[in-house]
């Protein structure tokens, strides 16, 4: 694999686990969330720990993204979110946003500030560091942008993880608090580079969206392993 094709590798998914305790939190999401959803303020009422030492297919940013509330960023570095109340429909476009990225006519700044439109704006469920985790550290937004990196997207197929779909049969009202719904989406990401340089992968994902019935979905945040 040459250096350019290891370069791109290492952005295609922008980020890894940097917090033991919080990427456990975010794990029992996948348990409570999916096992019995009432259990998402476990989740969402998470704590910082140290910094994780354990290996990831690709680096995680080295800084912690701040929430960007402040932030003016270009609107045309992320797509609007939808105006939609489909959870899966939200989240086949979250997962297309959180795929695409182009450092060539963006910065990272602008690149957050994007992603920071498609959170929930109630905090108490608002997991913005696992959004923020997808991202580039500065250092290699910077490399990224130098090899002249991008990526875009094809959505496929999106689907309420099966382990939820029985959890809310079993109990249909324990979603009606936080309105919170896991979804998996399947697609493929393309990346390309200088030098004519270019790679795709199938992917897929998790996510935790909140679409409570008088507003339009949110994201609330990715989840650390893809739920079937």
């Amino acid at each position: 694999m040459s250096k350019k094709r290891s370069l791109s590798a290492q952005g295609r998914a922008y980020g890894a686990p940097s917090s033991v305790l919080r990427r456990a939190v975010l794990g029992g999401l996948v348990l409570t969330v999916l096992l019995a959803v009432a259990g998402l303020l476990a989740y969402l009422t998470r704590a910082e720990s140290p910094t994780s030492t354990k290996p990831s297919p690709t680096p995680a940013s080295t800084q912690r993204v701040a929430s960007p509330e402040a932030t003016i960023g270009n609107d045309a570095a992320v797509a609007a979110p939808p105006k939609t109340s489909d959870p899966i429909v939200f989240a086949k476009a979250a997962t297309k946003v959180l795929w695409t990225y182009d450092t060539r006519s963006f910065s990272r700044a602008e690149h957050v500030a994007g992603l920071y439109r498609w959170m929930t704006g109630e905090k108490k469920y608002a997991d913005w560091e696992s959004v923020s985790d997808q991202i580039p550290s500065p250092v290699l937004w910077s490399r990224m942008h130098d090899n002249g990196q991008h990526a875009s997207a094809k959505v496929g197929e999106g689907h309420f993880p099966q382990a939820f779909k029985t959890a809310l049969a079993q109990e249909p009202g324990a979603i009606t608090e936080a309105h919170v719904y896991a979804v998996t989406v399947t697609g493929k990401q393309s990346i390309a580079w200088k030098g004519s340089g270019s790679g795709a992968e199938s992917r897929a994902t998790t996510l935790a969206v909140q679409c409570r019935p008088d507003r339009a979905c949110a994201l609330v945040g990715v989840l650390p392993s893809v739920a079937p």
